[in-house]
């Protein structure tokens, strides 16, 4: 079994740093603290961080902040950064009005005669 997914084990309690209060994600000001914090509650991959604290998706889409998330929960598990699994990511989605969508399909209507 893979040590990062075996919940069973024993990573301590969580103990605050001084440091704690450091803007880790700045599009979500999310802190050290508070990704350190999540893993003592139970978040051991960087999926569930990133849908628990939305770490990584703000604007840079985690640009900015992934390897220092990777690199902060892979020493509270007391892992290899390489051990864990990259978080799921997706394109950035934008609302479109429906316009749009509509003269797309008017001007593939008109190449096609």
């Amino acid at each position: 079994m893979n040590s990062v997914n075996d919940r069973s084990r024993d990573i301590g309690e969580f103990i605050p740093a001084p440091d704690d209060d450091r803007i880790i994600c700045r599009c979500e000001e999310i802190t050290k603290g508070e990704i350190r914090k999540a893993v003592h509650d139970g978040m051991f991959t960087l999926t569930e961080i990133r849908r628990y604290l939305r770490t990584g998706m703000g604007l840079c889409q985690g640009q900015t902040c992934s390897k220092l998330v990777k690199s902060i929960v892979a020493r509270e598990l007391k892992v290899s950064p390489a051990e864990l699994e990259p978080a799921t990511s997706r394109v950035p989605m934008r609302p479109i009005e429906m316009h749009i969508f509509a003269n797309e399909e008017k001007e593939a209507g008109q190449d096609e005669e």
